[in-house]
């Protein structure tokens, strides 16, 4: 059994897709991070019977919130982080003293349009192919290795909206696949 870390700052629909995959498992979801006290994630965590923690970042230095994190980590002793929608950027610090893998989800085709607005930056670019990249972290903003991308080409008058729907689609499809495969191959080293 290999145990999931998630971390999430606002709806959780992907913390979600991620849950409802584990679940059913060998694996476990160990816990829910989240540093956002009012993110629907965590009414989602508590419906699942999930643990989930409020990490505090405002108004305290950053490696204060992540050492809380990673004690956290260590209690439940967690082998893999999944990044589902979390607004904060890892240090190179807090990256390396983790000692499994952390995995981000990004809604558009790595290398191109990195950060927090993806899918607006990919719909305006006049791009055909969009899609999402599932990624290792690494100390840059959605530079790590690449791990898959999914597309699909857009329509001549696809809205925003539907384009962003689409999105959500495929990484609550392909997510779950690649922590599974990924928390299967760390229980089959154990």
């Amino acid at each position: 059994m290999a145990n999931l870390a998630v971390f999430a700052s606002g709806s959780g629909s992907n913390f979600q897709a991620l849950a409802e995959s584990v679940i059913p498992s060998d694996h476990s979801v160990c816990c829910l991070i989240c540093d956002n006290g009012e993110a629907l994630a965590l009414q989602r965590a508590s419906l699942l019977g999930i643990p989930s923690y409020h990490i505090l970042y405002d108004g305290r230095p950053r490696e204060e919130a992540e050492k809380e994190i990673l004690s956290l980590l260590a209690d439940c002793s967690a082998d893999l982080v999944a990044l589902a929608g979390f607004m904060k950027i890892l240090s190179p610090r807090f990256i390396n003293q983790f000692p499994g893998t952390i995995i981000n989800i990004h809604p558009s085709l790595l290398p191109k349009y990195p950060g927090t607005r993806g899918i607006e930056a990919s719909f305006h670019s006049g791009d055909r192919k969009l899609g999402i990249t599932i990624h290792e972290i690494d100390a840059g903003v959605d530079t790590g290795p690449i791990i898959m991308q999914k597309s699909f080409l857009k329509h001549d008058n696809e809205t925003i909206e539907s384009v962003e729907k689409r999105i959500h689609t495929l990484e609550h499809a392909s997510y779950p696949v690649v922590i599974m495969e990924l928390l299967d191959k760390i229980d089959s080293k154990s």
